[in-house]
């Protein structure tokens, strides 16, 4: 897959600690006073899930695996990437269609919170959506090994510095050859999905939120037309004079990210391309479609704005 020599701030290793606990618990304090655990379950019926063809994990040893917590699904140990299809009642629909990266830091997925229930909620609104469910780094394959793989990640969490600028196109090679496979496989069936192939954007949560920056900066082929970063970190990238429109929703109180720079949003201006920042007072990170007492709940409505605002809510102008 061709890729573009860009430099992101981050770096995947450094990553893994910070961004995982967003997506596991609706904030990180109360991933350390929480005592819920993990439960874990046989692997959900997909009927709907394309294999997206980007081959097995190379070195896979774990088989992928599911467990649920705070009412919500989660999958590690992915190997195979699938994307699912969430698509609008066809008397609703724009043409417009939108790819839901969920997060977990590359070693699990929150498929509810970040996934299944963003698409379904999009969907409604007429926008055909598509959950991607992408290759993840390998973990433990009992839950106790796992469970406390990820205690140990959480005690460092917080403190973590972002590090120094790295190549997203290498750290990320899976996952990216994922992404680009979505957009492929979505527009070689724009007809029968009836999707507009010029109106294909991408939405991703915390982990999610830097493949989906990855995706726009990193490649040549994907082309969003539109994305949004949720929680995802912010910090200053090179920004293309072509960059689609962006969405960013974070909250302040956001102990993985909220007291990082949001040099990005400067970036995406300085370029002069279309962004929107929404910064809540609280919310934690991970809130996603958490119905929370905060005013980060309201992230998705001021989406949905958005992308009617951007004419994604109706069908193309001929």
């Amino acid at each position: 897959m061709p890729m573009k020599t860009v430099t992101l701030r981050f770096r995947l290793k450094h990553l893994l600690a910070i961004s995982v606990a967003a997506c596991l618990m609706p904030n990180f304090v109360q991933a350390q006073e929480d005592k819920e655990k993990m439960t874990p379950i046989a692997s959900p019926a997909q009927p709907d899930a394309i294999e997206l063809g980007t081959g097995p994990l190379p070195g896979a040893t774990a088989q992928e695996s599911w467990h649920r917590q705070y009412g919500s699904l989660f999958a590690r140990n992915v190997t195979v990437a699938t994307l699912t299809p969430f698509l609008p009642d066809p008397a609703k629909a724009s043409g417009a269609a939108i790819i839901v990266a969920p997060g977990g830091g590359f070693r699990t997925l929150s498929m509810d919170n970040e996934g299944y229930d963003v698409a379904r909620a999009l969907a409604a609104k007429g926008i055909a959506a598509f959950v991607i469910k992408y290759r993840l780094r390998q973990t433990p394959a009992g839950m106790p090994a796992f469970e406390k793989s990820m205690q140990e990640m959480f005690s460092g969490a917080a403190r973590a510095p972002l590090p120094a600028a790295n190549n997203a196109a290498t750290d990320l090679a899976p996952q990216l050859a994922d992404s680009t496979a979505a957009f492929r496989l979505i527009r070689s069936r724009a007809a029968q999905w009836h999707v507009d192939p010029d109106r294909i954007g991408m939405i991703g949560f915390s982990a999610g939120a830097m493949l989906t920056m990855a995706t726009t900066l990193a490649t040549t082929d994907a082309k969003p037309a539109f994305i949004g970063n949720i929680y995802g970190p912010l910090g200053s990238m090179t920004v293309p004079q072509d960059a689609p429109p962006m969405f960013a929703a974070i909250a302040a109180d956001d102990p993985l990210f909220g007291d990082r720079d949001f040099k990005l949003i400067d970036d995406w201006r300085a370029a002069k391309r279309p962004v929107e920042f929404h910064l809540y007072e609280r919310g934690g990170h991970g809130f996603g479609m958490y119905p929370k007492a905060t005013t980060s709940t309201g992230w998705f409505d001021a989406f949905v704005r958005w992308l009617d605002m951007h004419g994604m809510l109706k069908p193309a102008s001929k």
